[in-house]
C-alpha cells in the first residue's frame, strides 16, 4: 500500500515541476521556438577509481651520519717514525720443470741422447740423476787421399748427485760413471780402445755466515782403466783426491784463507810408480766496492820430485759500477793422469810415465766493461810459462803413425777478446778470439808445437723471431802454428742450429755441421766428419 503511495507522490511532483516550466516558458512563435534538451542520466559509481589505481609507495630514505676520525696522538716507537708500507705481492721465479729428455739421430750414425731429472725429496734434500750418450759410426775420408776409414766413437755418461742441507752445513754425495769406445786408424796394431772411469765424491761445505770460519772439504775416489796402450794394456789408475779450503774474516773487507789439495795415485802395473802430490795455497783477500785483491801462492810438495812454487795473485779495480781493470799472476800443478791425457786427445798412446805439468806463471792484464745493459766485453793479453807441458805429437813407426804423448817446456805470448750481448732473449751474440805464439828451447821445436793452436775464434749468433722458434748460426776456427809441410789443416766449421716448440714442453731441434764441407782435424792425423746433420725431439716434464 505504501509503495503505491510513494509512486503517486513521485508522479505528482514530476507533474508539478513540468507544469511550472510550462508556465514560465514563453509561447513559441514562428521566429522563436524553444527547444528543451534533457541531459542523459549518468550516475556516479562510488569507489570506482579503486579498480585501476595502486596505493602510493613511499621511497626509502637513508639518514646520513658524520664520519668520525681517530685523532688520538700516539708516540713514535722509532726515529724517524715508520709508516705503513704499500702491500706488494712476493716475486717468485717460475719453477723449472724437473725432467728433461732429448733424443736425436743423424747421418754418419750420429747419436744424441740426454736425460736428466731433479727429485726434490724435501725442502732440504735434492737428488739429481743424469744420463748422456753420444757418438758416431760412419766412413770418413783419410788425409792425403788415404782412402776411407770406418770410424766409430761412442761416449756414455751416468751420474748421481745428492745434497742434504743441514742448518749450517751442506752434505754432498755424488757418483759418476763414464765409458768411451772407439777405434784407431786402420794401420794401428790394436784397432780398438776402451776407457772406463768411475768417481765417488763426499763433500761438506758451510752455508751460515754466523760461523767464525767458513769451510769446504771433500774427498774423492777416482778409478780409471785404459784397455790398450803401447807400453801396457789394461792398466788401472786409482786416485784418492782430497781438497779443503778454510777462510776466516779479519774485518768486513778482509779475509785470510788456506786451501789444501792432495792426490794419492796408485797403479795396477809395477812399471808405473805410485806417488803423492800435495799443494798448499795460503791467501789473503781484500774486497770493497772498488777493489778486489787476492794475494797468495801455490806451494807444491811432490814427494821424491822437484819442489815448485807459483803465484796466486789477482787485482781488480772497479769504477763506474761496470768497468773493471785487472791484473793477475797465476800458476800451479796440472796432474798428467789418464783423465787429462784423454782431454788432450783420446787417440794418444802412453809409452812412459809422464811428469806432471806445472804452470810456473800465467800473467795477464785486461779490461772488462759493460757500457750498456746486456753487453759485456773483455780485452786481455799475457804470458804463460809451462814446465813439462803435455804435448800430442805424431811418431812414425813401421806399422804407421801413432800419436804419442811427451812433455816439453813451452812458453807463449797471447792476446784475446771476448764479447757477448743479450737483448731480452730475442737476440744473442757471443764471440771470442785469441792469438798465441808458442816457443820451446828443445831441438825440433817446429814438431813440438806443430799442433799447438795459434789462432782460435768462435762466433755464435741466435735469434728468436717468434716465441716458439730459435734459430742460430755459428763459426769455429782453429789454426795451428806449425810450418808448412808439418802443420794440420785449420778447423773451419760453419754450422746452423735451431729449435721449435711444438707444444708446451715438446720441441724439435736440428743442427747442421761443416756447411762448407771442409777437411780438417781436431786430433793429429784423425779426420773429422764432412757435411753432417743431426735432428731430434726434446721433452720437458
Amino acid at each position: 500500500m505504501k509503495k503505491k503511495q510513494y509512486i503517486l507522490a513521485g508522479t505528482m511532483l514530476v507533474s508539478l515541476s513540468l507544469g511550472a516550466q510550462a508556465q514560465t516558458q514563453p509561447q513559441d512563435t514562428t521566429m522563436n521556438r524553444t527547444v528543451v534538451v534533457e541531459q542523459e542520466y549518468n550516475p556516479d559509481i562510488m569507489d570506482a577509481s579503486k579498480v585501476n589505481v595502486l596505493p602510493r609507495v613511499e621511497p626509502p630514505t637513508v639518514s646520513k651520519k658524520a664520519v668520525e676520525y681517530d685523532a688520538t696522538l700516539m708516540p713514535a716507537t722509532q726515529i724517524p717514525a715508520g709508516i705503513m708500507q704499500a702491500y706488494t705481492g712476493k716475486e717468485t721465479q717460475a719453477k723449472a720443470l724437473p725432467g728433461y729428455v732429448r733424443l736425436g739421430y743423424g747421418n754418419y750414425g750420429n747419436l744424441d741422447v740426454r736425460a736428466n731429472y731433479l727429485f726434490s725429496l724435501s725442502p732440504k734434500d735434492r737428488l739429481n740423476l743424469t744420463f748422456t750418450m753420444d757418438g758416431m759410426d760412419g766412413k770418413l775420408d783419410l788425409p792425403d787421399n788415404g782412402g776411407k776409414w770406418n770410424s766409430f766413437y761412442y761416449r756414455t755418461h751416468a751420474a748421481m748427485d745428492y745434497v742434504h742441507a743441514f742448518s749450517k752445513v751442506d752434505l754432498n754425495i755424488a757418483g759418476k760413471f763414464n765409458q768411451s769406445n772407439f777405434n784407431f786408424l786402420p794401420d794401428f796394431v790394436s784397432n780398438k780402445q776402451k776407457f772406463v772411469s768411475g768417481d765417488v765424491h763426499f763433500g761438506v761445505s758451510s752455508t751460515s755466515d754466523d760461523m767464525p770460519l767458513q769451510f769446504r772439504a771433500e774427498t774423492n775416489l777416482l778409478v780409471y782403466q785404459r784397455q790398450h796402450d803401447l807400453m801396457v794394456s789394461n792398466i788401472k789408475e786409482n786416485i784418492v783426491r782430497t781438497k779443503a779450503d778454510v777462510t776466516g774474516s779479519i774485518s768486513d773487507e778482509q779475509t785470510i784463507g788456506m786451501a789444501f789439495a792432495m792426490d794419492n795415485t796408485f797403479y795396477s802395473d809395477g812399471r808405473f810408480e805410485n806417488h803423492t802430490d800435495v799443494d798448499f795455497n795460503p791467501y789473503y783477500l781484500f774486497q770493497n766496492d772498488d777493489w778486489k785483491i787476492r794475494l797468495g801462492a801455490h806451494v807444491d810438495l811432490a814427494f821424491g820430485k822437484k819442489f815448485r812454487a807459483a803465484p796466486d795473485v789477482e787485482i781488480q779495480y772497479i769504477f763506474s759500477d761496470s768497468y773493471i781493470l785487472y791484473a793477475q799472476g797465476k800458476g800451479g800443478r796440472l796432474q798428467n793422469d789418464f783423465r787429462r791425457l784423454e782431454t788432450i786427445t783420446p787417440y794418444g798412446i802412453t809409452n812412459q810415465q809422464l811428469d806432471n805439468t806445472y804452470e810456473q806463471l800465467n800473467a795477464a792484464v785486461g779490461f772488462k766493461a759493460s757500457p750498456v745493459s746486456g753487453l759485456w766485453f773483455n780485452l786481455y793479453g799475457g804470458y804463460q810459462d809451462l814446465k813439462n807441458d803435455l804435448i800430442d805429437t805424431p811418431t812414425v813407426k813401421s806399422d804407421g803413425i801413432s800419436n804419442v804423448f811427451l812433455t816439453e817446456d813451452t812458453k807463449n805470448l797471447y792476446a784475446g777478446a771476448d764479447l757477448s750481448y743479450n737483448y731480452k732473449d730475442i737476440f744473442y751474440l757471443a764471440a771470442n778470439a785469441v792469438y798465441r805464439h808458442w816457443t820451446t828451447d828443445s831441438d825440433g821445436s817446429d814438431v813440438v808445437v806443430s799442433f799447438k793452436p795459434a789462432v782460435e775464434g768462435n762466433l755464435n749468433l741466435k735469434v728468436r723471431p717468434i716465441s716458439p722458434l730459435l734459430v742460430g748460426i755459428g763459426y769455429q776456427h782453429i789454426s795451428r802454428q806449425g810450418v808448412e809441410g808439418n802443420k794440420a789443416d785449420p778447423v773451419s766449421n760453419l754450422y746452423l742450429n735451431g729449435s721449435y716448440e711444438l707444444f708446451k714442453g715438446i720441441s724439435v731441434y736440428a743442427r747442421v755441421n761443416n756447411l762448407l764441407n771442409k777437411d780438417y782435424q781436431y786430433y793429429w792425423g784423425y779426420p773429422s766428419e764432412g757435411l753432417s746433420f743431426l735432428g731430434g725431439v726434446s721433452f720437458l716434464f
